[in-house]
């Protein structure tokens, strides 16, 4: 599989009343064609603002991006125009946020919305786009397509507003599409089939899926390869079956352990592993290794200087001095 998009040494800070906060240092991540890659960590670590960043989602300022390559198709996005990102956003690169009711305007109905992403790429007589609407609306499993073109946000339940973004992102034949937190607030029923969706967009269309999300479930159930994030920084880089079965680093072994397990005992006092401490405030990162403060394997070294990420193997990265000399 040739690489689709790689960004390189992204930083991003923010300007605030306490002074700057860097909540994303120095990361670097890639997909390739065909390829569902999984962005975890726990809410805060910088996720979603890199997602964002691709797309010049954020607003600039309070963000700042100091440092930062972001190369699609072979070309670089931070050379392109504000129109030129505007041709990418949405046509080659599609997202789908975390809750959809705050993606759609409530005022306009749903197959007009995603009728105006292929109106405003292609010119196309609008009764032909329409056509192609409540298609791609059967082909995502929403019953009654016809009638629920005309309805307006509020008149769906969250599924069916996940299936409309989802749908907005195959209609433009995306070859990128990054889906922030696809399945929160989802039961499990709905969240299997849209997460049978993202695969399905997959192999049916090609496209490359950007997953992000802090549930290690849905990350073992899609994703092929998968780069763990802690306050702002990647600190494994692995595939899905070494990351569940053989994690690396300290903080994702916690993650791993704190998993629930049908296997578990029950008996009276027994309690579920959790990592110990919270994750540092932005403003405040321990010097060195930023999970230093929560580790229970913690050396001196790990106060004094923030390891790189390292290449263990052909499958696995990792930035603990654990494994680095």
């Amino acid at each position: 599989m040739s690489e689709l998009l790689k960004v390189k040494n992204l930083s991003i800070h923010f300007n605030t009343f306490f002074g700057e906060l860097k909540a994303v240092r120095n990361i670097d991540f890639d997909i390739k064609e065909g390829e569902i890659v999984g962005l975890v960590g726990e809410s805060g670590c910088g996720k979603s603002i890199s997602a964002r960043s691709i797309l010049r989602l954020l607003k600039t300022p309070p963000a700042l991006i100091p440092n930062g390559d972001f190369i699609f198709k072979g070309k670089r996005l931070n050379d392109l125009t504000n129109e030129g990102i505007r041709q990418i956003r949405g046509n080659e690169i599609s997202m789908i946020f975390q809750e959809p009711m705050t993606s759609l305007n409530p005022v306009f109905r749903v197959g007009e919305q995603v009728a105006e992403v292929v109106l405003t790429h292609k010119k196309i007589p609008r009764k032909e786009v329409k056509k192609q609407v409540i298609e791609v609306f059967k082909s995502v499993g929403i019953p009654d397509a016809e009638r629920r073109y005309s309805v307006f946000p509020h008149q769906l339940s969250g599924g069916l507003r996940q299936r409309i973004m989802i749908a907005m992102a195959l209609i433009s034949n995306s070859k990128l599409l990054i889906a922030d937190e696809p399945t929160t607030a989802l039961d499990v029923t709905i969240q299997s089939q849209i997460l049978k969706l993202l695969k399905d967009a997959r192999d049916g269309y090609g496209m490359s899926v950007l997953l992000i999300t802090h549930d290690l479930g849905v990350i073992s159930e899609v994703a092929e390869k998968v780069y763990v994030m802690y306050a702002g920084k990647i600190v494994e880089e692995t595939v899905v079956d070494e990351l569940i079965h053989n994690p690396k680093h300290p903080y994702s072994k916690g993650l791993i352990n704190s998993i629930p397990r049908v296997e578990l005992p029950h008996q009276k006092g027994f309690r579920l592993n959790a990592l110990p401490g919270k994750v540092p405030e932005l403003f405040e990162i321990p010097h060195g290794c930023p999970f230093n403060e929560r580790c229970e394997k913690k050396m001196d070294i790990c106060e004094k200087q923030d390891p790189v990420l390292k290449e263990l193997n052909k499958k696995t990265k990792v930035a603990c001095w654990l494994y680095n000399e």
